[in-house]
């Protein structure tokens, strides 16, 4: 079973938006067991959206489109649908009157007649009503194919393939079994990691396969099983499991497929505790602070975090001693211990973790190479702290200092 993903509009082409509705709809196809052959991303205009419905019905069972189905003249998505199944549009009164309770209840302006064009759909298709928006989906059966038109603001689309599209799929197909289970690991490299279980990796069955999603200071491990026999593929993927984690125990930090990023586990295992965190940034420049409170629940481990990326800040707001910047330089092991005990006194926390460096690509006030970080953790009996050497790459250098810190920070909370 092959589906082919269309994202219509040129704001995705130009770059001024990311397309994140391909990665909602090829999630939520594999966790019904349905396959993506192809992401397509094309202009919103005639000729290239035929060409594009042409391909897909060649290569996939079920295509699925997103975009153009707004009310103004450049949203052509619906008219061109209905021109390749050689149909005419139609008035589908049920949506009508979704457009004009929407008008009456939330717009509370006169209702216009390119909104209610809105109501009009292909006569052979049938109409997803979208409850949170003007636009209506679209489905429509050609030699048991099916082809989805749903619009391309991302909550109306997730509406949609939540309470419609995906319901009808199952109902339609039936499918096979597709299991996908992430192992991530820390502090390795791709390279070496792939050396330590290549024996493991070599004797996998046929059926699971193994994927290396590297990152910066981190690597993802992919096992993706697909059969018939549920319980089979998910007894054979533990199995697979239950023998690799030997291999990688002092690397493996959880599964990607529970939520357990590393920010995630540190927060889990805080909030478990009843233990606090606050961060001071130099070179990292909130990013850290920013990789905590990116999920909700991270008040009750998160005290706050301060971005002292000036010198001056560090003394003024900070307070570390003016005269041990002077004699140890801002980017330093000392500095960062004393930006790490103070902010963890200053927010009364627990731990309290800091970072300076040169990200680049000037040294700024430090005579440290581009590259150089300083990371620190402390506690009430201690303070420990980690000289790195991260390359030149300025976005490198951050996010490689924030994995580094999440990476120590763990290590120091299990410790204690």
């Amino acid at each position: 079973m092959q589906a082919e993903i269309i994202t219509i509009g040129d704001e995705i082409l130009i770059g001024q938006i990311v397309d994140t509705n391909s990665a909602f709809i090829g999630k939520a196809l594999n966790a019904i067991g349905i396959s993506v052959y192809q992401i397509t991303s094309i202009q919103d205009e005639r000729e290239h959206i035929l060409k594009a419905l042409v391909e897909a019905e060649a290569n996939a069972d079920i295509i699925l489109v997103t975009g153009g189905l707004g009310p103004t003249k450049d949203d052509i998505t619906k008219h061109t649908i209905a021109e390749y199944f050689n149909d005419t549009l139609v008035r589908d009164e049920a949506v009508l009157k979704n457009i004009e309770w929407l008008w009456e209840t939330y717009i509370k302006k006169p209702l216009q007649q390119v909104n209610k064009d809105q109501a009009l759909i292909p006569s052979k298709a049938k109409a997803l009503m979208n409850t949170v928006g003007s636009a209506p989906g679209i489905w429509m059966e050609k030699d048991e194919k099916v082809f989805v038109s749903m619009p391309g603001v991302p909550f109306e689309m997730k509406k949609l393939m939540e309470d419609q599209v995906l319901p009808r799929l199952k109902e339609k197909y039936e499918r096979p079994f597709i299991l996908h289970k992430t192992l991530l690991t820390y502090g390795m490299g791709e390279s070496i990691l792939a050396e330590r279980i290549g024996d493991w990796e070599d004797n996998l069955p046929d059926f699971i396969k193994l994927a290396y999603l590297p990152n910066l200071g981190k690597v993802r491990l992919r096992l993706s099983a697909k059969g018939l026999d549920e319980e089979e593929i998910r007894a054979e993927v533990a199995r697979q499991i239950e023998n690799v984690l030997p291999l990688i125990q002092d690397v493996f930090v959880g599964y990607e497929d529970e939520e357990a990023s590393l920010e995630t586990i540190i927060g889990a295992e805080l909030t478990k505790r009843k233990q606090t965190l606050a961060t001071a940034e130099s070179c990292t420049g909130g990013k850290l602070a920013e990789t905590f409170t990116a999920k909700p629940g991270a008040s009750a481990f998160f005290n706050g975090g301060l971005v002292v990326y000036a010198t001056q800040s560090k003394i003024d707001v900070l307070g570390v001693s003016k005269r041990l910047i002077e004699k140890h330089s801002v980017v330093s092991a000392e500095v960062v211990e004393a930006m790490a005990k103070n902010v963890r006194m200053l927010y009364k926390s627990d731990f309290g973790v800091a970072t300076t460096g040169n990200a680049g690509p000037e040294k700024g006030d430090s005579k440290a190479e581009v590259g150089t970080v300083f990371i620190a953790i402390a506690t009430k009996n201690e303070v420990v702290s980690y000289e790195l050497s991260l390359g030149n790459h300025r976005v490198k250098v951050v996010n490689k200092a924030v994995n580094k810190v999440l990476e120590a920070l763990q290590k120091e909370i299990f410790k204690n």
